[in-house]
């Protein structure tokens, strides 16, 4: 019960920021003096700060309380199939480091060096964190990534090691915190639930335009993941193709087919990994893959809200903010010409996370294990 309330008590403070002891009593229910003993035993523990008395009112002043961005931290890991990310992120979710390796393929030993090299790096870069106050590390990657090694240009059985390792056990075995494991659309997806600010309250949609386009579901507060955990495998949504022939989502809104066309123009596409802010001068391929994904996204989503009545169809991805926007207008305009007689459609958004949404979920995953009441997600660990 005791720590049933403690996470009660910072899960409001991470949602509204700052809140006086009277307010966290009116909010929770608790009596005053159990979330006086509550508020006080977290300050010690450096989990929570004070804020300046607010005056003016009869009796001692009201002090708010806050989270203490130093009173823990967590990473992420994204392993991904073009390239993995590493985040450190405070106990408020700001993120205080990140580093990024682009690759042609992903194989477990060459990520899980680089992994031990880069957090050996982060302890020696001269960050003000108090490594003992690692909370653990969460990985993002997708399910079965040895499946996906002849999209990503693999040779023949380069990614099998996938099939026989676990890296959640070789990093566990290698790191003095818990490491935990999920889905990477999954974990992008509990990211928006978790540190998103879209104001979205209800069930939504969630996609992540990566090399392979993924997302999830959200219902009720929760990322929902199926009976076998695959639930909100958008990718594998089929979607209409040339004529009358129906091909997958990922084959049509997934960053490697833009790669591909731009390699057969002549580019050299690595910059769509490497500098995921800026993509340059690609407005005519841009435009032709543009048109194509908006209309996947928009057939997924009507498709989707037949059977669950969403608030939201929320897209983000690896993506310049710019093109982002460019492409939540292109869905939203194909969406309008769509047939939903009988149906409510969601408002299409943009995600309120960034590109780095799928490693922030990832560093999530300890945080919500640990600090947050009822977990966005189920936990691998």
């Amino acid at each position: 019960m005791r720590d049933h309330n403690e996470r009660l008590v910072l899960s409001l403070l991470r949602q509204h920021g700052s809140l006086a002891k009277s307010d966290i009593a009116r909010l929770t229910g608790l009596s005053a003096q159990t979330v006086s003993v509550i508020m006080r035993e977290l300050e010690e523990e450096h989990l929570l700060a004070r804020g300046t008395p607010k005056r003016g009112r009869v009796g001692q002043p009201s002090i708010p309380m806050h989270l203490n961005p130093d009173g823990a931290y967590f990473l992420g890991l994204k392993i991904g199939r073009r390239s993995c990310e590493l985040a450190l992120i405070d106990f408020t979710g700001k993120l205080r480091r990140m580093t990024q390796r682009a690759h042609q393929y992903p194989t477990p030993a060459e990520t899980i060096s680089w992994v031990v090299d880069e957090i050996a790096a982060m302890k020696e870069n001269g960050l003000s964190v108090e490594w003992n106050r690692i909370g653990g590390l969460g990985i993002a990657m997708p399910f079965q990534l040895w499946n996906w090694a002849d999209t990503a240009g693999a040779p023949h059985g380069a990614m099998d090691g996938w099939r026989e390792r676990d890296i959640r056990a070789e990093l566990s075995s290698l790191c003095p915190f818990p490491v935990y494991l999920q889905n990477d659309g999954t974990c992008a997806c509990g990211a928006e639930l978790v540190f998103g600010d879209t104001g979205i309250t209800g069930d939504f949609l969630y996609f992540y335009v990566g090399a392979f386009i993924g997302g999830g579901i959200a219902m009720g507060g929760r990322v929902y993941a199926g009976r076998s955990g695959n639930a909100g495998a958008l990718g594998s949504m089929p979607v209409p193709g040339p004529g009358n022939s129906y091909r997958q989502l990922i084959d049509v809104a997934s960053i490697h087919v833009l790669e591909s066309t731009l390699r057969k123009a002549g580019f050299d596409a690595q910059f769509l990994w490497t500098s995921p802010e800026d993509w340059g001068d690609i407005d005519d391929h841009f435009e032709n893959w543009l048109t194509e994904a908006a209309e996947g996204l928009a057939h997924a989503i009507v498709a989707a809200s037949s059977v669950v009545d969403f608030e939201a169809a929320i897209i983000e991805g690896w993506l310049p903010r710019s093109l982002r926007a460019r492409l939540v207008e292109e869905v939203q305009r194909a969406l309008d010409e769509k047939d939903s007689e009988g149906l409510v459609l969601p408002a299409v958004r943009e995600g309120s996370v960034g590109r780095h949404a799928r490693a922030l979920g990832g560093a999530s995953l300890p945080l919500a294990e640990r600090f947050l009441i009822g977990a966005p997600f189920n936990i691998h660990s």
